[in-house]
Protein backbone atom coordinates (compact mmCIF):
# COMPACT_ATOMS: atom_id res chain seq x y z
CA UNK A 1 0.00 0.00 0.00
CA UNK A 2 1.38 3.46 -0.90
CA UNK A 3 2.59 5.51 2.04
CA UNK A 4 0.65 8.50 3.32
CA UNK A 5 1.79 11.98 4.36
CA UNK A 6 3.67 11.76 7.67
CA UNK A 7 2.60 15.19 8.94
CA UNK A 8 3.96 18.73 8.90
CA UNK A 9 7.06 19.82 10.82
CA UNK A 10 8.23 23.43 11.28
CA UNK A 11 10.91 24.55 8.85
CA UNK A 12 13.38 27.42 8.67
CA UNK A 13 13.99 28.97 5.27
CA UNK A 14 16.32 31.54 3.73
CA UNK A 15 14.98 33.58 0.81
CA UNK A 16 16.05 36.54 -1.33
CA UNK A 17 13.58 39.07 -2.70
CA UNK A 18 13.95 39.48 -6.50
CA UNK A 19 14.54 43.23 -6.35
CA UNK A 20 16.94 43.08 -9.31
CA UNK A 21 15.24 40.24 -11.19
CA UNK A 22 15.52 40.10 -14.96
CA UNK A 23 16.68 37.64 -17.61
CA UNK A 24 19.71 39.27 -19.22
CA UNK A 25 21.68 36.13 -20.15
CA UNK A 26 20.96 32.51 -21.03
CA UNK A 27 22.40 29.65 -18.97
CA UNK A 28 19.50 27.18 -19.02
CA UNK A 29 16.79 26.22 -21.54
CA UNK A 30 14.11 28.18 -19.69
CA UNK A 31 15.89 31.53 -20.10
CA UNK A 32 15.29 33.77 -23.11
CA UNK A 33 16.72 37.30 -22.85
CA UNK A 34 14.49 38.43 -25.73
CA UNK A 35 11.33 37.73 -23.71
CA UNK A 36 10.14 40.58 -21.50
CA UNK A 37 10.30 40.17 -17.72
CA UNK A 38 8.30 42.04 -15.10
CA UNK A 39 10.34 42.65 -11.96
CA UNK A 40 7.39 43.86 -9.90
CA UNK A 41 5.37 40.79 -10.83
CA UNK A 42 8.30 38.60 -9.77
CA UNK A 43 8.46 40.45 -6.45
CA UNK A 44 4.72 40.05 -5.92
CA UNK A 45 4.89 36.31 -6.62
CA UNK A 46 7.89 35.93 -4.33
CA UNK A 47 6.14 37.78 -1.51
CA UNK A 48 3.11 35.55 -1.85
CA UNK A 49 5.37 32.49 -1.62
CA UNK A 50 7.04 33.90 1.50
CA UNK A 51 3.66 34.70 3.04
CA UNK A 52 2.43 31.15 2.46
CA UNK A 53 5.40 29.80 4.42
CA UNK A 54 4.68 32.22 7.24
CA UNK A 55 0.99 31.29 7.26
CA UNK A 56 2.02 27.64 7.58
CA UNK A 57 4.06 28.48 10.68
CA UNK A 58 7.53 28.30 9.16
CA UNK A 59 10.35 30.74 9.87
CA UNK A 60 11.61 32.81 6.95
CA UNK A 61 14.84 34.79 6.97
CA UNK A 62 16.04 36.93 4.11
CA UNK A 63 19.35 37.85 2.54
CA UNK A 64 19.89 41.27 0.97
CA UNK A 65 19.65 41.08 -2.84
CA UNK A 66 22.74 42.41 -4.60
CA UNK A 67 22.55 44.53 -7.72
CA UNK A 68 23.88 42.75 -10.80
CA UNK A 69 22.89 39.29 -9.51
CA UNK A 70 19.40 38.75 -10.96
CA UNK A 71 19.45 35.01 -10.16
CA UNK A 72 20.14 35.55 -6.46
CA UNK A 73 16.40 35.06 -5.90
CA UNK A 74 17.04 31.34 -6.42
CA UNK A 75 18.29 30.97 -2.86
CA UNK A 76 18.29 27.18 -2.90
CA UNK A 77 21.36 27.30 -5.12
CA UNK A 78 23.34 29.34 -2.58
CA UNK A 79 24.43 26.56 -0.21
CA UNK A 80 23.57 23.22 1.36
CA UNK A 81 22.90 23.23 5.11
CA UNK A 82 22.81 20.03 7.15
CA UNK A 83 23.19 19.67 10.90
CA UNK A 84 23.96 23.36 11.18
CA UNK A 85 26.98 23.03 8.85
CA UNK A 86 27.04 25.08 5.66
CA UNK A 87 28.64 23.76 2.45
CA UNK A 88 28.94 26.76 0.14
CA UNK A 89 28.00 26.86 -3.51
CA UNK A 90 30.58 27.24 -6.26
CA UNK A 91 28.71 28.10 -9.43
CA UNK A 92 29.28 26.66 -12.90
CA UNK A 93 28.70 29.93 -14.75
CA UNK A 94 30.57 33.18 -14.03
CA UNK A 95 27.34 35.20 -14.15
CA UNK A 96 26.33 33.58 -10.85
CA UNK A 97 29.79 33.26 -9.33
CA UNK A 98 29.47 36.05 -6.71
CA UNK A 99 26.33 34.48 -5.25
CA UNK A 100 28.30 31.72 -3.50
CA UNK A 101 30.41 34.07 -1.35
CA UNK A 102 27.39 36.29 -0.65
CA UNK A 103 25.37 33.41 0.76
CA UNK A 104 28.36 32.02 2.67
CA UNK A 105 28.93 35.44 4.26
CA UNK A 106 25.29 35.59 5.36
CA UNK A 107 25.64 32.26 7.13
CA UNK A 108 29.01 33.15 8.68
CA UNK A 109 27.59 36.43 9.96
CA UNK A 110 24.68 34.47 11.45
CA UNK A 111 27.11 32.28 13.40
CA UNK A 112 27.12 29.14 11.28
CA UNK A 113 30.14 26.97 10.61
CA UNK A 114 30.80 27.36 6.88
CA UNK A 115 33.00 25.42 4.46
CA UNK A 116 34.06 27.08 1.22
CA UNK A 117 33.60 24.61 -1.62
CA UNK A 118 36.58 23.68 -3.75
CA UNK A 119 34.43 21.76 -6.22
CA UNK A 120 31.71 23.10 -8.51
CA UNK A 121 28.27 22.65 -6.96
CA UNK A 122 25.04 24.61 -6.93
CA UNK A 123 23.78 24.03 -3.42
CA UNK A 124 20.35 22.60 -2.81
CA UNK A 125 19.66 22.91 -6.49
CA UNK A 126 21.55 19.63 -6.78
CA UNK A 127 21.71 18.39 -3.17
CA UNK A 128 18.52 17.24 -1.49
CA UNK A 129 18.31 15.66 1.96
CA UNK A 130 15.98 12.66 1.99
CA UNK A 131 15.92 10.91 5.32
CA UNK A 132 19.51 10.16 6.27
CA UNK A 133 21.00 10.44 2.78
CA UNK A 134 21.80 13.26 0.40
CA UNK A 135 20.65 12.78 -3.18
CA UNK A 136 23.17 14.69 -5.28
CA UNK A 137 22.61 15.66 -8.88
CA UNK A 138 25.26 15.79 -11.56
CA UNK A 139 25.37 16.03 -15.34
CA UNK A 140 24.87 19.74 -15.97
CA UNK A 141 25.81 21.98 -13.05
CA UNK A 142 27.39 20.09 -10.13
CA UNK A 143 30.63 18.14 -10.59
CA UNK A 144 30.77 14.56 -9.37
CA UNK A 145 33.78 15.49 -7.21
CA UNK A 146 31.53 17.81 -5.20
CA UNK A 147 29.56 14.78 -4.00
CA UNK A 148 32.62 13.43 -2.21
CA UNK A 149 33.40 16.87 -0.82
CA UNK A 150 29.83 17.26 0.47
CA UNK A 151 29.97 13.85 2.13
CA UNK A 152 33.14 14.84 4.01
CA UNK A 153 31.94 18.29 5.00
CA UNK A 154 28.40 17.38 6.00
CA UNK A 155 29.00 13.87 7.32
CA UNK A 156 26.17 12.28 5.37
CA UNK A 157 25.88 9.47 2.84
CA UNK A 158 25.70 10.90 -0.68
CA UNK A 159 23.85 9.11 -3.47
CA UNK A 160 24.74 10.37 -6.98
CA UNK A 161 21.89 11.11 -9.37
CA UNK A 162 22.77 11.64 -13.04
CA UNK A 163 20.55 14.07 -14.94
CA UNK A 164 20.27 13.64 -18.70
CA UNK A 165 17.72 16.21 -19.92
CA UNK A 166 19.00 19.81 -20.08
CA UNK A 167 15.54 21.15 -19.24
CA UNK A 168 16.01 19.55 -15.82
CA UNK A 169 19.48 20.87 -15.17
CA UNK A 170 19.23 20.80 -11.37
CA UNK A 171 18.05 17.87 -9.28
CA UNK A 172 15.36 20.03 -7.67
CA UNK A 173 13.71 20.51 -11.07
CA UNK A 174 13.24 16.75 -11.48
CA UNK A 175 12.69 15.50 -7.92
CA UNK A 176 10.75 16.74 -4.90
CA UNK A 177 11.38 15.60 -1.34
CA UNK A 178 7.94 15.03 0.17
CA UNK A 179 9.12 13.64 3.51
CA UNK A 180 12.66 13.97 4.85
CA UNK A 181 11.83 11.86 7.92
CA UNK A 182 14.51 9.11 8.11
CA UNK A 183 11.82 6.68 9.27
CA UNK A 184 9.62 7.43 6.26
CA UNK A 185 11.44 9.17 3.40
CA UNK A 186 9.22 9.96 0.43
CA UNK A 187 9.85 11.59 -2.94
CA UNK A 188 8.21 12.42 -6.24
CA UNK A 189 10.24 12.51 -9.45
CA UNK A 190 10.13 12.61 -13.24
CA UNK A 191 11.76 9.41 -14.55
CA UNK A 192 12.86 10.65 -18.02
CA UNK A 193 15.09 13.28 -16.39
CA UNK A 194 17.43 10.58 -15.03
CA UNK A 195 19.92 8.13 -16.49
CA UNK A 196 18.94 4.46 -16.49
CA UNK A 197 21.26 3.72 -13.56
CA UNK A 198 19.96 6.62 -11.46
CA UNK A 199 16.37 5.76 -12.24
CA UNK A 200 17.01 2.19 -11.10
CA UNK A 201 18.52 3.50 -7.86
CA UNK A 202 15.48 5.67 -7.25
CA UNK A 203 13.18 2.71 -7.87
CA UNK A 204 15.20 0.62 -5.41
CA UNK A 205 15.26 3.24 -2.65
CA UNK A 206 11.77 4.65 -3.15
CA UNK A 207 9.54 1.92 -4.60
CA UNK A 208 6.38 3.85 -3.64
CA UNK A 209 7.51 7.21 -5.02
CA UNK A 210 5.08 9.42 -6.87
CA UNK A 211 5.97 9.59 -10.57
CA UNK A 212 5.32 12.92 -12.20
CA UNK A 213 3.80 13.20 -15.65
CA UNK A 214 5.24 15.13 -18.57
CA UNK A 215 2.52 17.72 -17.95
CA UNK A 216 3.78 18.18 -14.39
CA UNK A 217 7.37 18.46 -15.57
CA UNK A 218 6.62 20.93 -18.36
CA UNK A 219 6.00 23.76 -15.91
CA UNK A 220 8.71 22.73 -13.42
CA UNK A 221 5.98 21.25 -11.26
CA UNK A 222 8.52 19.21 -9.32
CA UNK A 223 10.26 22.35 -8.13
CA UNK A 224 8.03 22.16 -5.06
CA UNK A 225 8.46 22.55 -1.29
CA UNK A 226 7.01 20.11 1.25
CA UNK A 227 6.91 20.29 5.05
CA UNK A 228 5.69 16.70 5.33
CA UNK A 229 2.03 17.57 4.79
CA UNK A 230 1.67 20.85 2.92
CA UNK A 231 3.26 20.94 -0.52
CA UNK A 232 3.72 24.27 -2.29
CA UNK A 233 3.42 23.51 -6.00
CA UNK A 234 3.08 25.29 -9.31
CA UNK A 235 -0.59 25.62 -10.35
CA UNK A 236 0.25 23.81 -13.61
CA UNK A 237 1.20 20.63 -11.74
CA UNK A 238 -2.37 19.33 -11.77
CA UNK A 239 -1.53 15.63 -12.02
CA UNK A 240 0.97 15.86 -9.18
CA UNK A 241 -1.50 17.79 -7.03
CA UNK A 242 -4.13 15.09 -7.45
CA UNK A 243 -1.63 12.32 -6.66
CA UNK A 244 -0.55 14.23 -3.54
CA UNK A 245 -4.15 14.54 -2.33
CA UNK A 246 -4.62 10.81 -2.73
CA UNK A 247 -1.76 10.26 -0.30
CA UNK A 248 -2.99 12.72 2.28
CA UNK A 249 -0.80 15.65 1.33
CA UNK A 250 -2.25 19.13 0.96
CA UNK A 251 -1.09 20.77 -2.29
CA UNK A 252 -0.97 24.56 -2.14
CA UNK A 253 -0.72 26.13 -5.61
CA UNK A 254 1.44 29.26 -5.71
CA UNK A 255 2.05 31.06 -8.99
CA UNK A 256 5.74 31.53 -9.79
CA UNK A 257 5.42 31.84 -13.57
CA UNK A 258 7.40 35.08 -13.76
CA UNK A 259 10.28 33.48 -11.88
CA UNK A 260 10.00 30.46 -14.18
CA UNK A 261 11.38 32.66 -16.97
CA UNK A 262 14.72 32.38 -15.16
CA UNK A 263 14.35 28.62 -14.75
CA UNK A 264 13.08 28.39 -11.18
CA UNK A 265 10.00 27.85 -9.06
CA UNK A 266 9.10 27.61 -5.39
CA UNK A 267 11.95 25.31 -4.39
CA UNK A 268 14.57 27.30 -6.26
CA UNK A 269 13.53 30.32 -4.18
CA UNK A 270 13.76 28.42 -0.88
CA UNK A 271 16.92 27.32 0.93
CA UNK A 272 16.19 25.15 3.94
CA UNK A 273 18.30 25.82 7.04
CA UNK A 274 18.71 22.48 8.84
CA UNK A 275 20.26 22.90 12.26
CA UNK A 276 19.54 19.39 13.59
Amino acid sequence: MPRSAPGATPRRYLMCEPTHYTVSYEINPWMDPTRATDTQRAVDQWRRLRDVYLELGHAVETIEPLEGLPDMVYAANGATVYGGVVYSARFRYPQRGPEGPAYEKWFADAGFVTHTAEEVNEGEGDMLVVGDVLLAGTGFRTDRAAHDEAARVLGIEVVPMELVDPSFYHLDTALTVLSSDPADPQVAYYPPAFSDASRAELERRFPDALLATSRDAAGLGLNAVSDGENVVVAPAAVDLAEALRERGYRPIPVDTTELLKGGGGAKCCTLEIRTA
